[in-house]
């Protein structure tokens, strides 16, 4: 696990050392264990590889990056992990291979060496990997199927610039960026981040998921990209006709998941919330380690007894045993603006939401503790059709398609479970409306943003289920969540690694007809069925899906009022440069406070993203050119 960073460059009298060092060095926080650079050329473009490294496989100097192959040849720099790497070893050593390192970077490397870019058909992990052949005159970049690890890179004039991390570019182009009035359209209006490659600074992009973007540095005249794909994710439903998906092969890839992401050379916990999701990693894991084995389990939880989730988290610690270590982090209103501007830092893009604080102290802990791999269940919910949206699109998907008495029959399943009503709010729906449904708002856009509408469609569309899934493992709904845990993991120098997202569970759960995971009332009903002998009853069919959203509301609407006031009553970047209208604002919060908590016809993120914005600008306005 480690942050990389690197530039090529067609000009060969441009020295690129000191540009690189400002790279790495902004991305220190990612790899504590030690940094490395290397430097050459290849026909007339000069390259610049460097890392920072965080040791989690082979902690000895032998796993060190930049890694370059005995001929000198082929170079290295890699983030992330790939879990299946004993397995290539194995077959690589059956060709014939040496290895002088126990991990699985010089896995990665020989693999690409004797496989090219089919070796990443093979892989089974998260990585975003640069790596550099000479002797066929290739860059190549790379990111895992779902995009768990960034990648980004920005082009411009005869430069390639890719790290890690956003402000790995910023620091080492030398110039400031415009703002990407489109992609803050989106954050402002849907609450959309990550939905599409560009970024909040225009010009840099983050290489898609499951893909890689190939550059002849042999011409002379450009680095441009030839960008394919190595993998796409089935969308083609199966058992439609009513046959039962097999609970035994769903369990028991589920569990390989969780074994394959266990193998580290340092400590391993697990993020527990309480629900079906981490609280099934947790037995997961328990199943490979035994029950007598110390497990650290972290978790958050709310001050406000209506919103925690303290009392599944407990239940689920007692299910597991002694061998269990609860670690709980409170999270208040204390600090918030403090842990915002930290956060939006190493976040490099504007927050949706609090979640990202919630799970920075999180990390916090487990730093504390030594724990550096933690196993979390981040992406469950798109696989499995958790979120309250879902039953709306299978509902209407049904009617559709003209089977009215299975709509009515699932609606009614619904209602009789409390499932889903009890916790349904139109000022979160309203988002997935279309533009005739939606309610008229106080429009607290800039100049610079009115001469677009930058809504996209988030409803079903034409689209059936599997396919709206999909779009949320991409753009809609993934993308964003893996933003920033990583970064606020990384932030620590802890490794956040996803079992739901194995490629092997993505292709038997994702296909599966709808029918299979909303039954009888129940979302996740497959993997409940399948993982009820792990899990105490109440977890496995836990009716509601808490989180922070409720305490988040009241802390803007009373706690946090006089600082949001007093901020709104400041001269706003946003408002000077024309993204906010600051007076619009400041209406849109009177309307907003007047509701309780979690009532009224706006949402948190209708107030909480503005404000966003707004910090964001300020701690990144050093890098930004607002008025291009």
């Amino acid at each position: 696990m480690c942050g990389i960073a690197g530039i090529a460059s067609i000009c060969l009298e441009r020295p690129l050392d000191a540009s690189l060092s400002k790279m790495i060095e902004v991305q220190s926080h990612r790899g504590p264990d030690g940094q490395g650079a290397w430097s050459g050329c290849v026909g007339r473009t000069r390259i610049a590889l460097g890392s920072v490294r965080l040791a989690v496989q082979d902690l000895t100097s032998a796993g060190d990056q930049p890694m370059v192959s005995a001929s000198g040849r082929q170079v290295l720099v890699y983030n992330g992990e790939v879990y299946n790497y004993p397995d290539l070893r194995r077959e690589l050593e059956g060709l014939g291979m040496r290895f002088r390192s126990s991990g699985d970077t010089e896995v990665v490397l020989c693999a690409l060496r004797t496989w090219g870019v089919q070796a990443f058909e093979r892989f089974n992990g998260m990585w975003g990997i640069a790596y550099l052949d000479a002797d066929d005159g290739t860059l190549l970049l790379s990111r895992d199927r779902f995009g768990i690890k960034p990648l980004y890179w920005h082009r411009r004039d005869d430069r390639l610039l890719f790290a890690s991390e956003i402000k790995g570019i910023l620091v080492g182009s030398g110039h400031r960026f415009a703002v990407d009035h489109e992609v803050v359209g989106r954050f402002l209006l849907q609450s959309q981040l990550d939905a599409q490659e560009r970024t909040f600074f225009a010009g840099i992009e983050a290489l898609p998921a499951g893909t890689y973007a190939r550059f002849d540095l042999t011409s002379s005249t450009s680095l441009t990209p030839v960008v394919q794909s190595y993998w796409t994710a089935p969308h083609d439903e199966i058992l439609r006709d009513g046959t039962p998906p097999s609970f035994t092969n769903v369990r028991e890839t589920f569990l390989d998941s969780v074994r394959l992401r266990l193998r580290s050379d340092v400590p391993v916990g697990v993020l527990l919330s309480g629900g079906v999701d981490s609280s099934a990693i947790a037995a997961g894991v328990q199943c490979w380690i035994g029950r007598r084995s110390d497990l650290h389990l972290f978790s958050i939880v709310s001050d406000d007894h209506r919103f925690s989730e303290e009392r599944f988290i407990n239940r689920m610690a007692t299910h597991l045993g002694a061998g269990a270590r609860l670690e709980r982090v409170r999270f208040g209103v204390d600090n918030i603006f403090e842990l915002l501007d930290r956060v939006i830092w190493f976040n490099d893009e504007p927050p949706g939401s609090l979640s990202p604080v919630a799970h920075y102290l999180l990390m916090q802990r487990a730093k504390d503790l030594g724990v550096t791999v933690i196993l979390c269940g981040q992406g469950a919910d798109e696989l499995l059709c958790g979120y309250f949206k879902y039953w709306g699109f299978y509902l209407q998907s049904l009617w559709r398609s003209g089977q009215w008495g299975t709509a009515l029959g699932g609606a009614s399943d619904v209602a009789r479970r409390r499932t889903l009503l009890p916790y349904f709010r139109i000022n979160e729906a309203k988002r997935y409306l279309p533009d005739l449904l939606r309610p008229r708002e106080i429009d607290i856009r800039g100049p610079r943003l009115q001469e677009n509408d930058y809504h996209v469609d988030l409803g079903l569309g034409e689209a059936g289920v599997v396919q709206r899934q999909l779009a949320d493992l991409y753009r809609l709904s993934l993308p964003a969540l893996l933003h920033y845990e990583d970064r606020m993991s990384m932030a620590l120098a802890r490794e956040i690694r996803l079992p739901y997202l194995d490629y092997r569970l993505v292709e038997q759960l994702v296909p599966l007809a709808p029918r299979w995971k909303m039954r009888d009332g129940w979302s996740k009903w497959v993997f409940r069925k399948a993982m009820e002998s792990d899990l105490p009853a109440e977890i496995a069919w836990r009716r509601d899906k808490q989180g922070f959203t409720n305490s988040q509301d009241q802390w803007l609407k009373r706690e946090l009022r006089p600082q949001i006031n007093a901020l709104l009553c400041d001269d706003l970047v946003t408002s000077m440069h024309g993204l906010l209208d600051r007076r619009a604002l400041q209406r849109r919060y009177d309307v907003y406070c007047r509701y309780p908590a979690d009532r009224g016809p706006l949402s948190f993120k209708d107030m909480f993203n503005p404000l966003a914005l707004e910090l964001w600008a300020r701690r990144f306005e050093s890098f930004l050119d607002l008025d291009a």
